[in-house]
């Protein structure tokens, strides 16, 4: 049986997602070089660290039905699909269509890669996928010549999703949270994601140099006015945080924030260490003061505060907060999807769903005009 392991550089201290023998910790070897290839591809650590236990998922399921996963067949693939569709997850219940793709997306990207590197024959990739055409493409989709470009590759299995609104704070839980935050750095943090929509990663990456929070910020070289941050890609962070997009993008912040910033800015000149560190979030106390900020950390920093107000906090719920807000108050989806750095349309169009309150009112509406 594998088993899902960090390993360390002892020099770099970079991070890379292995799959071991329970017995011997001898590394799996494909998955080995798939995890080292998603890392050099410039994927995040939170994809690398996703998808390595899935596809140990596959393997070990394989290895316990005595299938070769090298010359694996469509119809192994739909019996894995219908083993994760049948497998519960927490408390008893059954992953949804979206978790169940998730897991199926990582093993037919690792069984791609294991056929260009020559460690399966093509044909057992190329079976996962088939020709479908591109019914409605993507804003910018260059077609090519007579349009043959509209047809592309699809999975073959894929589980149906139901389409819902993702989970959001309302504006009382949002005041709620930010109170409960017992330092400035905490306040900030929930401020840059839950007003600015920044992804966590984005937010731990961030340096001194990238927030300007002057008027102009001209002799900053920056010609964008008002107070705003950059959210550049960076593969050098030693927290492992990453820019998903890896494209570089401007966010406006409210006058809040900059408050918070200089709040945080007398918090942090407290701390031993910090003098040195030019990334903005920093661990405040423990061995580790003064040094960047680390996702696992964050993570449970937002999710004790959310413990605080009785009420389920997650970092990239905040981020689906400010878009949902943002459309709710009647921004253009093309200016959300600018400033959630969304390369598709399609990423942006989750936050256009209705809600079940926004049914009930649209009846209700109907109900009440009868009645006049």
């Amino acid at each position: 049986m594998l088993r899902t392991e960090k390993a360390v550089s002892p020099t770099t201290g970079e991070v890379t997602w292995l799959l071991v023998d329970e017995e011997t910790y001898r590394p799996h070897p494909e998955a080995r070089e798939f995890s080292l290839y998603l890392r050099g591809a410039g994927r995040s650590p939170q994809t690398q660290r996703a998808y390595i236990p899935r596809v140990g998922r596959f393997l070990n399921w394989c290895a316990g039905r005595g299938t070769n996963w090298k010359t694996v067949a469509l119809g192994d693939m739909t019996r894995f699909k219908f083993h994760v569709e049948r497998t519960p997850i927490r408390q008893g219940q059954l992953p949804s269509g979206k978790t169940v793709n998730a897991v199926l997306t990582a093993v037919c990207e690792f069984l791609r890669f294991c056929a260009v590197q020559g460690h399966v024959a093509h044909d057992v990739a190329a079976r996962l996928s088939e020709p479908r055409f591109l019914a409605s493409p993507p804003t910018g989709f260059d077609p090519g010549e007579g349009g043959q470009h509209l047809v592309v590759k699809a999975r073959v299995l894929k589980a149906p999703e139901i389409e819902s609104a993702p989970a959001t704070l309302s504006q009382p839980q949002v005041t709620q949270v930010l109170a409960a935050a017992h330092t400035a750095r905490d306040r900030l943090l929930l401020t840059v994601l839950v007003d600015g929509g920044l992804r966590i990663g984005e937010a731990l990456g961030l340096r001194r140099e990238d927030m300007h929070l002057l008027p102009d910020s001209t002799h900053l070289g920056c010609r964008t006015h008002g107070a705003h941050l950059h959210v550049r890609p960076r593969q050098d962070n030693v927290n492992g945080a990453r820019a998903k997009a890896g494209r570089h993008r401007v966010v406006p912040l409210t006058q809040s924030a900059v408050h918070q910033y200089r709040e945080y800015l007398a918090e942090r000149e407290e701390v031993s260490g910090t003098a040195g560190c030019d990334y903005v979030f920093v661990n405040l106390v423990g061995s580790w003061a003064g040094r960047p900020m680390s996702y696992s950390n964050a993570k449970q920093v937002i999710e004790r505060i959310g413990d605080r107000c009785g009420l389920r906090a997650r970092p990239h719920m905040m981020r689906h907060t400010a878009a949902t807000r943002w459309i709710r108050s009647g921004v253009a989806p093309d200016v959300v999807q600018t400033l959630l750095g969304h390369a598709s349309s399609a990423s942006t169009a989750v936050y256009l769903h209705a809600r079940d309150d926004d049914l009930r009112s649209a009846v209700d509406s109907l109900t009440k005009e009868a009645a006049r």
